[in-house]
Formats: C-alpha cells, structure tokens, sequence
C-alpha cells in the first residue's frame, strides 16, 4: 500500500497536540479537583463563621442558636449530607452530632483547620473554627465544626474538567480542519508538480518550470532537472549511435553488393576471384562491426561481479589472450611480448570483464600498429592496485585527440585501417562497471606509440570515480 504525503503530515503534526491536550487534560483535572475543594472549604468555613456568631455568654451560660443560613448554603443538586458540632474549649458539647470528629490539634484564634475524614461510612471534608467568646470565664475559645461528604465536591470537580475538556476538544477539531486546509493549499505546488510531469508528451524531456516553486522543492526540481539534463545526454548519444552504426553497416554493405555483382559479371573464374576475396573480407569486416555492437551493447548492461583476484590469476588471463592473438600479430610481423612486475596481491575485479578488456586493448594495439612493430603488454602489482599496460610503437595520436580515443566510431589515422572505432569504447564500459580506471599515455620508450593503462584496486571504488584519467 502506497503511503500518503498528506496523511504523516497532519499524524505527525497530530501527535504532538494530543499529546499537549493529554498533558493539559490532566493538568485541568487536577485544577477542577483544586477548585472545587476551595468551594467546599469556602462554603464549610462560611457556615462555621455564620454559627460561631450566634454563640453568646450570658447569666454563666453559652446560648447559641444554628440559624437556617448556616446549613443552606450547601444547598446543591448532589445528596450531600451536612454535620455540625459546637463545643467549648473544655470539650463541653453545646450542640451538634457527638460523633463527628475531633481534630488533631487546635490553632490559634481566627485560624481555620481543615481535614478530611469518615463519618457514618462517607468520607467527608471537616472545618474547624475556633470562636472568642465575650464574657466567658475560660480562656479556651469555643470550637464549631462543620462538616460535609464530597459528592457536591466531585460533581462540581467532573463538571468543571468536562467543560474544559469540551472546549479543548472542540479547539481540536477545528485545528485539525484548519490543519488539513493548509495542507491542501501547502501540497497544491506539488500537485502541481506532479500534473506538469503526468500531462507531458511521451518522450518530452523539457526540463521543470522553477518558477512559484517552494524552497524545501527546489532541491527535489533541481535534481529532476539534472536527471532530464543528463537523460537528453544519453538520449543523443544513443541517437547518434544509432545514426552512426546504420552508417558504419550500410557502407560495408553496398560494398559488399557491389563487390558480389562485380564478381557476377565476370566472364571468368580468375577473373570473379579477386572480387570474391575482396567480398570476403568485407564480410568478415562487417560481421566483426556486428560482433563490436553486440559487445558494446552487453557492456553497457553488464553487470560486474567482483570476486577477489590474486594479480597471478590475472597474469594467467592476459597470457591466454596473448596465445589466442598470436595469429593475428604474426600476421603483420609484430613482437608481441609480455612482462610482469610486482609482488603478488589480492585485487577485485570480474575475471570475465578483464579477459575482454584485454582483448580489445591487444586487438587496438595489434591493429594500428605497423607491419613490423611492437606491442608489449605488462601487469604490474603493488599492495594498492593491479596495473594492466598495453604499450605500442604506432603511429600514436596527437595528445589533443587522445581523449578522443574513447568516444564511438572513433579512430585516429583512420586510412588502411579495419578497426571499428568501438573497441576502447567498450574497454571504457566495462572498466567504469569494475570501478577502474583507464589512461592514455605517452610510451615509456620515448617514440611514437601509446601506452593505455587500465588500473583495478584492491579496494573497491564507489561508482562515481570516473572510469577515463
């Protein structure tokens, strides 16, 4: 299932609101259980206050009276049961319920003393007030108490955190609206984005407009329109590929026909040899071009496997093709010799890729270079990387154009040559998919020549090291 962008966005916006509204929930119920508590201790203190006025002394008596008052003030819609005690500081009860509690210790004068405890199994909030009285011949004050059970106190305490909750809660589910609203008008450029991409002509490769385009999507269109910068790049460079091999197999070809009806038209059997041979070779030309565009195109999709590779094993590779392509330098007369130097290490690299490498860079060698010359291949080992040279005494090319020397079709001194032009092109794709690298050097020897060096090293190189140096 496809993720939506839309969808982790509020989620990860969400959470940390229900997290800020889980912390507050507690925190409003905890101030809902405060202020209700105040109320009650409020309303007990009032109604012990409005009691202890009506305490008097007089003719050596306490006369005391509980106005209504006094108890109506708890007047509410929970059942709440009130209790109320007067006693004089002797302890003497003067009114009241003997079994209320006493409490734990007295206070000074005007100085209120709330404490929670059970009376007749129901938890109850207890005040004691402790009242002067004129003309009493005791020091001690008189002591009302008055007390209440808590379902008043815990309705008002639910009561004030569900309005709190209701208002937090409705607070948010409008952000949550507000919040997908602006994530539909945030996301609107790149649904944009996504249409200019999705309504394009197929094979259309006009880079993206950057214009009224955020800043957190610049990156993401700048790096869209490199890969179209770089699509093109390859899409011309497959076009002219293209456009040149039709070119480079159509030229043989007519030559071929021509070479066939020459030989048709001959009156003779000596006389139709000479453009049979001709014919021949322009065969053998053509399906060695076919054979190049096979190879190149497998390079291109080839994918290496690197394998740990002592330089002796590598050694035993270069050898067997220099015994495969012995015919074709004796051929032309060409010494064709082999060196090695250095100790023996351990190198990655596709023994299969390094066997056409080789092939094609003796084959170049072999090629350009005239009847007579010489070609010296050498593999050369030290602990960082393994060396394979190919060094010839040819014509060479100008240092201008060496660079050239990998490019497709290309070849230097092209007049009575047979190559391709693919051969070094292919060298270049499968030495990039080994994470190599190749150089075009002057030769050692001071002449006329090249010296082509392939380099694979014993640690792996990442894919963005450049093939060509």
């Amino acid at each position: 299932m496809t993720s939506s962008l839309r969808r982790q966005l509020l989620v990860w916006v969400l959470l940390p609101l229900l997290g800020a509204v889980a912390i507050n929930a507690w925190l409003s119920y905890r101030n809902a259980q405060d202020t209700a508590a105040v109320v009650q201790d409020r309303l007990l203190l009032g109604s012990a206050r409005v009691i202890a006025q009506q305490i008097s002394y007089e003719d050596g008596t306490f006369q005391h009276h509980i106005p209504p008052a006094a108890l109506e003030l708890f007047q509410s819609e929970a059942p709440d049961r009130i209790f109320y005690r007067v006693t004089t500081g002797g302890g003497q009860l003067l009114s009241g319920y003997t079994d209320l509690p006493v409490p734990a210790m007295r206070f000074p004068v005007d100085a209120p003393y709330f404490f929670a405890a059970t009376m007749r199994g129901e938890t109850v909030r207890v005040v004691a007030f402790f009242q002067p009285v004129i003309g009493n011949p005791s020091a001690l004050p008189v002591v009302v108490e008055v007390a209440q059970t808590t379902h008043a106190k815990a309705q008002l305490s639910t009561g004030l955190w569900l309005h709190a909750m209701g208002q937090q809660l409705l607070i948010l589910a409008l952000a949550t609206l507000l919040i997908l609203l602006g994530l539909k008008r945030g996301l609107q450029p790149l649904i944009r984005l996504g249409n200019d991409v999705r309504t394009r002509k197929e094979g259309s490769l006009e880079k993206l407009k950057t214009e009224a385009i955020p800043a957190e999507l610049t990156p993401l269109v700048d790096s869209f329109n490199d890969y179209i910068q770089r699509l093109e790049n390859h899409t011309n460079l497959r076009s002219s590929f293209i456009q040149n091999a039709a070119h480079q197999l159509r030229t043989p070809l007519t030559v071929l026909n021509t070479q066939i009806s020459d030989a048709m038209r001959a009156p003779g059997k000596a006389e139709a040899e000479v453009p049979l041979l001709a014919a021949r070779r322009t065969l053998q030309q053509t399906t060695r071009l076919v054979n190049q565009f096979l190879t190149l195109s497998a390079a291109e999709a080839y994918v290496a496997v690197m394998m740990p590779t002592t330089s002796q094993a590598c050694c035993d590779v270069v050898q067997k093709v220099l015994e495969d392509m012995a015919f074709q330098a004796h051929q032309k007369q060409i010494d064709l010799g082999f060196e090695r130097t250095g100790v023996d290490t351990l190198v990655s690299i596709d023994p299969a890729a390094l066997r056409e490498i080789t092939v094609n860079l003796i084959d170049n060698a072999v090629r350009y270079t005239q009847v007579g010359g010489v070609v010296t291949v050498r593999v050369e080992s030290s602990a960082e990387k393994v060396s394979l040279a190919v060094e010839d005494n040819g014509p060479g090319v100008s240092e201008n154009n060496r660079s050239r020397l990998f490019e497709r079709f290309y070849r230097a001194g092209e007049t009575g040559t047979s190559g391709s032009g693919l051969g070094l092109a292919i060298v270049k794709e499968l030495v990039s998919q080994c994470a190599g690298t190749v150089k075009v050097l002057a030769p050692a020897h001071g002449g006329t020549g090249l010296l082509l060096r392939v380099e694979f090293f014993t640690t792996v190189r990442g894919a963005a090291n450049p093939a060509v140096a």
